[in-house]
């Protein structure tokens, strides 16, 4: 449905950027997107967009004031990535283990939900979303149904369950590391909830506060994750690079990008590679030889 069939109209000769989009993202983004989504969008327009282009009168906008835009937030300091699309700073192998190896010698009580982060490149918001009904320990699967998120209630404060993207709504198969830890959480989160007594709100969460409520996206980010990249001696980097480095490293080790696109649940493989192809050097050189391999086998059989 385009935007004047939900009544929302430009006049075409006064109506500057900045009034435009403001109310498209008032009256068409916010009822539609998810919360963090309509969040993001919202400081991308406040702080990138209206500055730049808001007096403009949007008759008169071209590419051209888009590429300028490009160019200036370039010189500013941003790379292609994070102007064009979000930057990627994945941990490597190295790296990945020494932060698995931190949480499980000091015995973090998140340690398992890092170990599925990068043994499963879900979102943490899928992640605080899982219940115990959603992992088999002994079939070693694990199926994502819903994500935790902040609502649009009074400052965001508010957290809500909400199904994912179609292409999110699949089943993942864990390695036997990562039900191990599972195990070890569940009986250390059940003598937690003992200890409690009826204090402690059963909601069946993987992983919860304290007293088995909901857990906010930045209490563990802020809390837990940026002081133990501190302790591992690791890189600042986001908790969704901890995706990015669970693709990066299953892509630089030939697994097929169709494999990657389903485990990460993006909605085509053309995602995918768009977003990971230039971490996968090797993939020159296996062409390379395949294609050598192929003549020399042609060649043979002349």
């Amino acid at each position: 449905m385009g935007d004047a069939a939900r009544g929302i109209v430009y006049d075409d000769e006064n109506q500057t950027v900045g009034e435009y989009i403001t109310q498209w993202l008032s009256d068409s983004a916010k009822p539609t997107v998810k919360a963090t989504t309509y969040r993001t969008y919202e400081s991308q327009i406040r702080n990138h967009i209206v500055p730049a282009l808001g007096k403009l009168k949007l008759s008169r906008l071209t590419p051209a004031h888009l590429q300028a835009l490009y160019a200036a937030k370039l010189r500013g300091g941003k790379k292609p990535a994070g102007v064009r699309q979000e930057e990627i700073t994945p941990l490597s192998a190295d790296q990945a283990n020494k932060l698995l190896d931190v949480t499980r010698n000091e015995g973090d009580r998140f340690e398992a939900l890092y170990i599925l982060a990068l043994t499963t490149g879900l979102r943490i918001g899928e992640l605080l979303g899982l219940k115990w009904t959603d992992i088999d320990l002994d079939a070693h699967r694990l199926r994502v149904s819903r994500q935790l998120q902040r609502g649009q209630g009074h400052n965001g404060e508010d957290l809500i369950f909400t199904e994912p993207k179609a292409a999110s709504r699949h089943t993942i198969d864990l390695p036997a590391r990562t039900v191990e830890v599972l195990k070890r959480h569940r009986k250390r989160q059940l003598e937690d909830k003992l200890t409690a007594g009826g204090a402690y709100q059963d909601n069946a969460l993987v992983f919860a506060a304290s007293l088995g409520t909901p857990l906010g996206p930045e209490k563990v980010t802020q809390r837990s994750f940026k002081p133990l990249l501190k302790r591992a001696g690791l890189p600042e980097i986001r908790f969704h690079d901890l995706r990015h480095t669970f693709a990066t490293l299953l892509l630089a080790r030939g697994v097929h990008p169709t494999y990657g696109q389903r485990a990460l649940g993006h909605a085509s493989v053309k995602m995918t590679l768009d977003r990971y192809s230039h971490w996968m050097p090797s993939m020159g050189r296996a062409t390379a030889e395949a294609i050598d391999a192929a003549l020399a086998l042609h060649k043979s059989s002349a």
